[in-house]
């Protein structure tokens, strides 16, 4: 089967916007308190379940959302975080590496 030049740029295109679109949907999956990284981080998807013995550093009012590494808008339910790339983390969630937005 011999394919055209024309063929080959319409398939090219259709499989690089295919990758490009995986490539989103995976971006956008959340990370779980399970995985290992957000484990050792003590990562919580709910500020409100922080072991506050474990963790003495927390502080009510300490969330995802308004920390520096939080790569959402303010007051978003989830967004990018620079700790977990490719995943988003819960807005009202928490980890160890909290650091107060400036």
């Amino acid at each position: 089967m011999k394919t055209s030049r024309r063929q080959f740029m319409i398939l090219s295109a259709a499989g690089a916007c295919t990758l490009a679109l995986n490539n989103q949907v995976q971006a956008q999956a959340m990370v779980a308190e399970t995985d290992p990284q957000a484990a050792a981080l003590g990562y919580k998807a709910d500020a409100s379940k922080v072991d506050k013995a474990k963790y003495a550093k927390y502080a009510a009012g300490q969330e995802c959302d308004n920390c520096a590494l939080f790569q959402g808008k303010a007051g978003a339910a989830s967004g990018g975080c620079s700790l977990f790339p490719s995943k988003q983390v819960a807005g009202k969630g928490w980890c160890s590496a909290y650091a107060k937005k400036a």
